[in-house]
């Protein structure tokens, strides 16, 4: 913890990677909770794996035809939000059974990640990257700044994806509820329900393109579902869980990115495992709390 204070003030790849996991963890808390009460978790995982398909055409179009603009964020988000469309429309309009759509989109996006990870040259570190994440690799755009420059700017790009989802949920807050709790109730008071279903799978796309950088393909599941889950065993309102499970998010990735930096262990596997241990101390408290409380009722009963 010292060696990680020390360098953070004088090291400019450590501040960054502080910073995107602040970004990471403001979608990751409010999505997260959309995700986590809906209970779309495979939604996102199969966003997630679709993910690597776009990562891997991108450093391929950048690495043999020489398209700068092509880099892996950008890549990511493309093929995200086309999974999340696919997903939307034929669950909605060819009523297909959605287990099977994301099974599908799931393994051909892994598929079509893998083909152009091995077609491109040095493709085995960039998929343990992709894989597995690596905060401390987020980058920063160089003078002068042009559109170009700025698409290879992670952090600029995870401050705009921030910026649409926060908009997107403070503006439609109660339709989202509605959706999200009531979704019948919802259609047959008028509300158009698939809008906002399609909605909710664009907000997790972009939520799973800034984690995938935090903590990799592999992890980000937990890492969207966890906060979440953890504040609702605390809090009872949706809007009271959103900032609980954003504050929780920034506290397990700082601590991860902590924690990790002086043994040199991976920081995003570190960040999910204090994720799931304080999921897993608030579930046993609560019980014990429970159990406390039961004992207590039937002492007072019986006397």
């Amino acid at each position: 913890m010292q060696a990680f204070l020390s360098d953070l003030a004088r090291h400019s790849f450590l501040q960054y990677a502080l910073v995107g996991g602040v970004l990471a963890s403001v979608a990751c808390g409010i999505v997260g909770t959309y995700v986590v009460v809906r209970r779309s978790t495979y939604v996102a995982g199969a966003i997630a794996h679709t993910v690597l398909g776009g990562m891997g055409a991108a450093r391929y179009l950048e690495r043999q035809h020489g398209l700068s603009w092509a880099t892996p964020m950008v890549g990511a988000t493309v093929a995200a939000l086309l999974a999340a469309a696919v997903i939307g429309l034929v669950t909605l309009y060819a009523r297909e059974r959605q287990d099977t759509v994301l099974s599908a989109v799931w393994a051909v996006g892994m598929a079509v990640g893998i083909s152009f990870i091995t077609a491109t040259p040095g493709y085995y570190e960039d998929l343990m990257s992709y894989l597995f994440g690596n905060i401390l690799m987020i980058g920063r755009a160089t003078p002068p700044y042009t559109w170009q420059n700025l698409l290879q700017d992670d952090l600029w790009l995870m401050g705009f994806l921030d910026i649409v989802i926060v908009v997107a949920v403070l503006l439609l807050y109660n339709k989202l509820l509605a959706v999200s709790f009531h979704e019948e109730l919802a259609r047959l008071r008028g509300l158009r329900a698939g809008v906002y279903h399609m909605l909710l799978l664009v907000l997790t796309a972009l939520t799973v393109v800034l984690l995938t950088q935090v903590v990799g393909l592999v992890l980000v599941i937990a890492l969207l579902t966890l906060p979440a889950a953890t504040a609702g065993q605390l809090v009872r309102r949706l809007w009271q869980m959103m900032v609980l499970a954003v504050v929780l998010s920034c506290a397990f990735t700082v601590g991860g990115l902590a924690l990790s930096y002086g043994p040199e262990l991976p920081a995003g596997a570190t960040i999910v495992e204090l994720a799931a241990g304080t999921y897993l101390a608030v579930l046993i408290v609560r019980r014990l709390a429970r159990a406390v409380r039961g004992w207590l009722s039937t002492e007072r009963n019986s006397t």
